[in-house]
């Protein structure tokens, strides 16, 4: 199975590929790390490195003509595509997009060390410079290939990983992916928090009965963050018995 994951910066992408490496077998590919090299050779930052790709389009055609040269020369391997666009570029995939929190996502690039090219200067730079990369990749992204990469609509798994450890995320998205391909049907699931919906009292259980139930919660975005629109009790019974998601559709 090729698995294409994508998702907000600060979301977990990186210690999700590994723990598929690791744990399940599977061979990483990241442009990340490419574009990482790129901005190192040149001596600028990743935001740098954005803004530059912005104006000379070279830069993504050579990552993006990578990716799908992999993708069609593997089609018996294991890999897990780190990527902004592999969903739109590798030919067959389970297409992974990891969303969290911006705050949650600013207090973890701030924590962690990302090398010379990636700094911060305070929590308040870093959700700064994370808001300004979003809104200049969404858009290069718009100009090169008319795709709208923040869409949900384009992913078979939406996948919050504001609050869950990242072994259980690989667990829920490898399970996921089973349960679609044995149906012989792709979806577009949305798999939310019961915390991120302002259940902060919710259990989050290391083992759930199960990963989310039938039922679908209807919620809407508010900012950077989502509220119940309706179907709130089922969010409460999730967030009571420690299932870790509820099932959600964008109004």
């Amino acid at each position: 199975m090729h698995i294409t994951l994508t998702g907000n910066l600060g979301s977990g992408k990186s210690t999700i590929c590994k723990i598929l490496d690791s744990v399940y077998g599977y061979e990483i590919f990241s442009t990340g790390t490419v574009q990482r090299e790129l901005a190192k050779e040149l001596g600028i930052s990743v935001l740098e490195m954005n803004q530059l790709m912005c104006k000379d389009k070279k830069y993504d055609h050579m990552i993006d003509d990578m990716t799908a040269k992999i993708s069609r020369e593997n089609t018996e391997k294991s890999i897990v595509f780190d990527s902004r666009l592999a969903w739109h570029f590798v030919e067959k995939s389970f297409k992974v997009f990891l969303s969290v929190s911006l705050d949650v996502a600013a207090n973890r690039v701030y924590a962690d060390n990302r090398g010379d090219v990636e700094k911060y200067t305070s929590l308040e730079d870093a959700l700064g410079q994370l808001r300004l990369r979003a809104e200049t990749e969404d858009k290069r992204y718009k100009e090169l290939y008319n795709v709208s990469y923040f869409d949900f609509n384009n992913y078979n798994l939406v996948l919050d990983s504001t609050y869950c450890t990242p072994e259980l995320l690989a667990r829920v998205m490898l399970a996921e992916a089973k349960r679609q391909e044995e149906a012989k049907k792709e979806e577009n699931v949305f798999l939310i928090s019961p915390k991120r919906l302002g259940l902060s009292d919710a259990i989050i259980s290391a083992e759930p009965s199960c990963y989310y139930q039938e039922e679908t919660v209807t919620i809407e975005k508010s900012g950077d963050e989502y509220v119940i629109v309706s179907g709130r009790e089922i969010a409460e019974k999730a967030a009571k018995e420690g299932i870790p998601f509820v099932r959600a559709v964008l109004a």
